[in-house]
């Protein structure tokens, strides 16, 4: 999957990775995921989407209120069409940065599993 590339989901304590149907889906596909119920309660984002993409489509689709739901759909679809390849770019290569920064100012031990998974994963790197 990926390029031939290992990747792991990370599934965090927001509702739509909690939800049972979404923990079904991915068990039922043989994804490695971390499951929300071992992810730590108000951690900070380490998904590039969550910490640096969402908050653009949200600027460019959000500027102006919309009247109903299909509208915001459609400015989402827009802006989510026009995203700058480099800033997705730049997420993925500031991820390692994030992490470690993550690493060194969270030090219980489950967060330092968590991040040593991350880095190194269960399988060999690539």
């Amino acid at each position: 999957m990926f390029n031939n590339r290992h990747w792991e989901f990370q599934q965090d304590s927001a509702p739509a990775h909690r939800a049972k149907g979404t923990q079904d889906w991915l068990a039922a596909r043989d994804f490695d995921f971390i499951r929300h119920e071992d992810w730590p309660s108000s951690s900070p984002d380490l998904n590039p989407l969550d910490y640096k993409i969402w908050q653009h489509l949200e600027e460019k689709a959000c500027s102006k209120p919309h009247p109903n739901l299909e509208s915001l759909k459609t400015s989402l679809i827009k802006a989510a069409a026009d995203i700058d390849m480099d800033l997705v770019r730049a997420a993925i290569d500031d991820w390692p940065r994030r992490l470690r920064t993550v690493a060194d100012r969270y030090t219980s031990p489950l967060w330092k599993c968590l991040v040593q998974r991350l880095i190194t994963g269960p399988y060999p790197p690539p």
